[in-house]
Order: structure tokens, then C-alpha cells, then sequence
């Protein structure tokens, strides 16, 4: 076919690309993954634009750099006049449905001065990012003494309910915690239990749950063009899987933590910081990691497993070949390598991620089972989607590029000189350890095809030599013989950081229309 007359965006969360069989990982096989790897193009230096999950959403969902959106940090409200993925697809005459996560929160009062009433169409819209809901569940929804992390009502909540799980919190009861010797409840929150299969049964579990409502649907839109956002929660803390997963890779030879002594040594201050949150220290115990990488890996698998049903549908469906398929993640997880865990810095298990793309159209017969090298963002789908279904994307609002010229297999120069992320940490768990400034609480990664740069304000800047030392283990930063680099680099920030980002009423070309017309309209300014 010449063109897609779908698009399937699958994300997943907080899974890390090398945990992938298509990534070179060789203790999980994701044979559906890989397929797709085999049928598309695989990316092996795309970055998320920020290492959490929010802002790394909001870019995804806008095209845009966090700095530019400002949906910073998670809880963070997206600017109520962000456009965002389901108004770019309906312009090209989709529409853009979400199943699963979003991360996303509403910019209440933005809303409130511009008149828009909540319940009103736009209001509703804006209050779920753009998207037509056929299943919202943020997978977030853990209770404590001020309530509810995610307090949004949760339709797989209902769902366990109805099967007959007991309680008023069935996903924390049931979907994340394990069951002990005496019937107690054990909280998959707490690592040691992350080795107990969890209390749900496998087919009613969070990947089974979303995967079906995917199904569903399918069945229902399958013969319409749409764009769906298909968001799964897994491999997402807490870390605990139902059977057989929890137990998949329980015996295998685990790999050893990518660290090092030499990082703890006259580490950088955020860094440091970073080390000694609560779930850093645990991940440093490599009791820990032994505990709670078999289960990831078990997710991993699981959420596998359930595309490959889904894909096989699509096939008997007829859908697949009509749809653009893409595959990623919002961000990595560190899980004991250097030191830390969760995200939050930019070494490449937290800031690079997976990205899988299967163009169904003809021009793309040629690169189908390649591997890209190329420097590739998240806010570089959206111009893809567009370009793909035979449009033109506004570069004046959106800040990425399409990938369409590497999905053809056309040859370029260079896609992309480097690759930014971001990290507002004003609110994060480290602010209070080094009294953070908010207004200075911010962290940039420039990276090249060798050199990753870290500039942080306020501190001593952090650099990478991937090419010398690709496991990221000495960081040069204060090392005399790099400063050359270092402020080569930090031209390349300064770079970015003084683009066009917030001229958005009017494209470039009718900017270009505009000039010389003030004098045809009247208006002689210096005439004699």
C-alpha cells in the first residue's frame, strides 16, 4: 500500500531497550517484539526528552520539548493551549483513541480563564490530552495518608470487583501484592516480595486487562481508520508478577550491575544525591537486584507474550498491513546499575530507550529489518504520523523531525548533530537533600554519536566518551584535557536552548508571505 491507514503507538513503561531479545538481551526472548523489529526498523540511539515519566509523555504527546510545553515533572499540569497528538491526527482525519496510561493532568485553571466549562466537548477533551477515551487506567493507585496518588476512578478497579476481588482497593490488594504463609497480604511495593507470584490471576492481571480492552477495541473500530494509544503499565514499579511469569527467569545466571567504585569517588553532587534516595540504596544490595530483575524480566515477557496476540489478531483482522506500527518506551529504568534505581539521571539504561517502527507502505520495503544508528527523540513521532499519512507537519510547532526519510532507507548526511533530554528536579526527592533553588533546578544531556554532556546549573557539568567507555563508568567532566569538548558541547546547547519555541500563531512561510506587504497595505514609513 502507498500509505498507512492506521496507527497503533504502543508504549511501554519504564521498560529499558537493552531488556529486549531484539536489543541483544539474551535471557528474555520477545519473539513478537522482535518480529516487528524484523518487519520495521529498529533505533539504537533514540532518547526519551526526559528521563520521568510526565514530561517524557507530554513530549511524546505534543512533539515538543519539555522546556517548551512545561510539563516538567509528573503532576505537572500540560498548558491547556498545547496542542497535542489527537488534534494533529484529526486534522488528517483520525481519530485518536487511548487505551491505558497517560500521566497526563489537566490545566484546570488554564481552562477556567479561557471560559471552557469541563463538561463541555473541548473541556472534556482537553481534560484527557486529546484523546477519545475507550479505556483511561494510569495504573497508579496506591493509597496513603493524603489519599490517592492517581485519584482518578479506574475502570480495572470496577473490573476486579466484578470478578469477585474483595476490597475497596483491588489493583494495590490483588494486581500488585503477593499473598503470604498465613493469607496476609504482602505489598508489591516492598521489594522482598517481588519473588511471590502476585495475588491476581494472569488473565485478569494489568497487561491482560489492557491488551484485551485493546481487542475490544479493534473489534469495534477495526474497519474505520484510527489512531489508537495503546499505553501498557508494565514493567512499571510495583515490581511483582502473576504466575508463571514471576518465576520465568528465577533461576537463571543474572548479569552483574554495570558500576563501578571509581563512580562513588568525588562523585558529582546530583549524582551523589541521586545515590542515596532510599530506592538507590536498595538497588546498591545486590540482594536486591537478584530480587527484582527476574520479575522485570517476567514483565517484560508477559507484556511479549500479549502483543503477540494482539498482532495475530491484526493479521486475521487485515489490519495489519494497513497500519503504522510503533513500539517504545517512555523512559528506562536503572535497576542497580550505577549505583541507582528508578530513572532520574542520564545514563543510557534511564535516558535511551527502545524504539520499534513498521511503516506498512511500499517505500519501506527496502530498509524492513534494518537498524538505524542515527540520533533519534521522542518528539520525533508525531511528525512521522503525519508525514506518514501523506501530510505536512507544521515545523514551527513541532519541534522533532520524521522519520520517514529513514524508515525509505534514504541515505542522509546526518539525521541529527545530537539528541537533548531534560530534568526539572525542583520537586524531586533529591531537592531537599542539596536545598535545590527551583528556579535553578534543572539538568541538560547534549549527546553526540560519541560525547554525552551533562550541564547542570549551579554545579560542575558531567561528560561521557561513548566511544572509550560505552558503560558510562568515568565521567571526564573535570578532567582539564576535555574542556575543548566540553565547551563544543555546551555551544550545542546554547544552540537549542535560543531555537524559535513559543512562535506558534504563524508558520515560517507566512512570515516570509508577510514581508514588503505593510507598504502595499498604506503604510510609507520614511518616505521623503
Amino acid at each position: 500500500m502507498t500509505r498507512p491507514r492506521n496507527i497503533l503507538f504502543i508504549m511501554a513503561d519504564q521498560l529499558r531497550w537493552d531488556c529486549l531479545s531484539c536489543y541483544g538481551d539474551s535471557m528474555v526472548s520477545t519473539p513478537n517484539i522482535d518480529q516487528l523489529a524484523k518487519e520495521g526498523v529498529t533505533f539504537d540511539r533514540a532518547y526519551c526528552q526526559s528521563p520521568i515519566c510526565g514530561p517524557s509523555r507530554m513530549s511524546f504527546y505534543t512533539g515538543r520539548y519539555s522546556q517548551s510545553h512545561g510539563a516538567t515533572w509528573n503532576g505537572i499540569p500540560l498548558k491547556a493551549g498545547e496542542l497535542t497528538l489527537g488534534d494533529f491526527m484529526r486534522d488528517h482525519g483520525l481519530a485518536t483513541w487511548l487505551v491505558g496510561k497517560t500521566h497526563f493532568y489537566p490545566d484546570l485553571s488554564g481552562l477556567k480563564r479561557m471560559g471552557i466549562e469541563l463538561d463541555s466537548p473541548t473541556g472534556q477533551l482537553i481534560q484527557q490530552c486529546g484523546f477519545q477515551i475507550f479505556d483511561r487506567m494510569e495504573g497508579l493507585y496506591p493509597e496513603g495518608t493524603k489519599g490517592r496518588y492517581i485519584p482518578l476512578k479506574s475502570t480495572y478497579e470496577k473490573y476486579l470487583n466484578d470478578l469477585g476481588y474483595s476490597g475497596q482497593n483491588p489493583w494495590n490488594d490483588w494486581a500488585n501484592s503477593a499473598e503470604g504463609e498465613n493469607g496476609e497480604i504482602l505489598e508489591g511495593w516492598f521489594m522482598q516480595h517481588a519473588h511471590r507470584p502476585a495475588r491476581v490471576a494472569e488473565e485478569h492481571s494489568e497487561t491482560a486487562y489492557t491488551t484485551n480492552q485493546a481487542l475490544k477495541f479493534l473489534k469495534k473500530h477495526g474497519q474505520s481508520p484510527w489512531c489508537l494509544h495503546l499505553s501498557y503499565i508494565k514493567p512499571h514499579w510495583p515490581y511483582i508478577a502473576p504466575i508463571p511469569y514471576h518465576q520465568l527467569f528465577r533461576d537463571l545466571e543474572l548479569p552483574s550491575a554495570i558500576r563501578s567504585q571509581n563512580e562513588l569517588k568525588n562523585p558529582h553532587p546530583i549524582y551523589e544525591a541521586l545515590t542515596k534516595i532510599r530506592v538507590s540504596r536498595a538497588f546498591s544490595k545486590k540482594e536486591v537486584r537478584d530480587r527484582v530483575l527476574p520479575t522485570y524480566l517476567g514483565l517484560v515477557k508477559q507484556l511479549d507474550d500479549h502483543l503477540g496476540s494482539l498482532f495475530q489478531f491484526m493479521r486475521e483482522q487485515g489490519s495489519f498491513d494497513q497500519t503504522l506500527i510503533v513500539f517504545t518506551s517512555d523512559h528506562g529504568d536503572y535497576l542497580g546499575d550505577h549505583w541507582l534505581g528508578e530513572k532520574s539521571w542520564f545514563h543510557e539504561p534511564s535516558v535511551k530507550i527502545p524504539l520499534i517502527v513498521r511503516d506498512p507502505s511500499q517505500s519501506a520495503n527496502f530498509s524492513r529489518g534494518s537498524r538505524s544508528k542515527e540520533l533519534v527523540e521522542s518528539i520525533d513521532l508525531i511528525p512521522t504520523f503525519i508525514e506518514a499519512l501523506g501530510g505536512t507537519f507544521p515545523d514551527h510547532i513541532l519541534e522533532g523531525k520524521s522519520l520517514k526519510p529513514l524508515l525509505n532507507y534514504k541515505s542522509t548526511e546526518s539525521f541529527r548533530d545530537y539528541a537533548i533530554s531534560e530534568y526539572d528536579y525542583s520537586i524531586a526527592p533529591i531537592s531537599s537533600l542539596i536545598s535545590a533553588d527551583p528556579k535553578k533546578s534543572r539538568i541538560y544531556m547534549v549527546t553526540t554519536q560519541r560525547w554525552k554532556y551533562i550541564h547542570t546549573v549551579g554545579y560542575r557539568s558531567v561528560l561521557f566518551d561513548l566511544q572509550e567507555d560505552p558503560m558510562e563508568l568515568n565521567d571526564l567532566g573535570e578532567d582539564v584535557g576535555y574542556f575543548k569538548i566540553q565547551r563544543e558541547l555546551n555551544d550545542q546547547l546554547l544552540e537549542w536552548s535560543l531555537r524559535h519555541s513559543q512562535r506558534i500563531t504563524k508558520s515560517n512561510s507566512e512570515l516570509l508571505s508577510r514581508r514588503g506587504r505593510s507598504e502595499g497595505l498604506g503604510i510609507r514609513i520614511g518616505y521623503w
